[in-house]
């Protein structure tokens, strides 16, 4: 008689192997959608930093918020143009400017709503600040102070 060779798995073995991806998925999705959060905020610091040197620029020529060409593209994270998420006011008397972007279109539920702003004080050093949870906080971008943001 002839001993038969295992033809495949048995019921228990696929159980087991279906457990543990469901608990390896159960701790792997929320570290996922927490790091896209953080990535989405550290995208939208880079982006709304770089008006930083535009904003010089129209404060060195004498022009304010309403005559500077800011030259903002668009942000899937924030909106298409300057009223569609992206705020900027430039005050020469002064000598002081503020870039607040507020999170909308296809940003993550977790900052939907929150804002990160860049302000620039009278001494021209730019301080970056957001009402986004500290988890998701950048490097060089801290919380922004009570009653501030959204």
């Amino acid at each position: 008689m002839k001993k038969q060779m295992q033809q495949g798995f048995t019921l228990i073995e696929l159980m087991i192997v279906v457990a543990i991806i469901g608990i390896l998925a159960a701790v792997a999705i929320p570290q996922y959608q927490n790091y896209v959060s953080k990535s989405q905020v550290s995208r939208v610091m880079g982006e709304v930093g770089a008006l930083r040197t535009v904003v010089e620029t129209c404060m060195m020529e004498g022009k304010d918020d309403t005559d500077c060409d800011f030259g903002w593209s668009s942000s899937n994270l924030l909106g298409a143009d300057l009223q569609d998420g992206l705020s900027a006011s430039i005050d020469l008397d002064a000598n002081t400017a503020e870039l607040e972007a507020t999170f909308g279109g296809n940003s993550s539920a977790a900052i939907n709503g929150d804002t990160l702003t860049w302000s620039r004080a009278e001494t021209g050093t730019w301080t970056c600040t957001t009402s986004a949870d500290e988890k998701y906080q950048p490097a060089g971008c801290g919380e922004a102070a009570a009653g501030s943001g959204g």
